[in-house]
């Protein structure tokens, strides 16, 4: 986590400013971005909450997900999360929202994509969307990649 404080001290900088909140739904980052923003001071000025949502189950459970946001479109891709990020925008009525799946590793994904390979989706004024691949099977590195681009793709964003 340490390695993404910076990032997301610019990221809190820029929402109390603006006076603007963010939600994520994370899951092969494992909460990392969360924890990163959350150890912000003046994090409650920005940060509505966030989910982990490591399995379908959870997804169903956590936001009543009976499939996937259109039938043409597949998990681990980036129409996915990006209607999976306006779905946690809508949630918690925040101004900006962030959805990530992954596979960190060692292993792939069940949806087909190997590991180091991460898509991030961002609901809000700008949106936005990426597919991130490391090439590594290194799990922590790879979730600590995936929390940097998230980041950045949300910096991008808001300016």
């Amino acid at each position: 986590m340490e390695s993404l404080l910076p990032l997301a001290a610019e990221v809190a900088d820029v929402l109390k400013k603006r006076g603007e909140t963010l939600a994520l739904s994370e899951s092969s980052m494992g909460g990392l971005v969360s924890a990163a923003l959350v150890a912000q001071p003046g994090a409650s000025a920005f940060y509505l909450g966030s989910t982990v949502i490591y399995t379908r189950q959870a997804g169903k459970a956590l936001y009543a997900l009976q499939g996937p946001p259109a039938p043409d479109v597949k998990p681990l891709t980036e129409p996915y999360v990006a209607a999976m990020a306006e779905v946690v925008r809508e949630k918690f009525g925040a101004t900006w929202a962030i959805s990530e799946m992954g596979a960190s590793g060692p292993s792939g994904s069940p949806y087909g994509p190997g590991p180091g390979t991460a898509t991030i989706g961002l609901a809000g004024p700008k949106p936005a969307s990426i597919t991130i691949s490391t090439g590594s099977a290194d799990r922590a590195a790879n979730m600590r990649a995936f929390g940097e681009a998230t980041l950045k793709l949300l910096l991008k964003s808001l300016t």
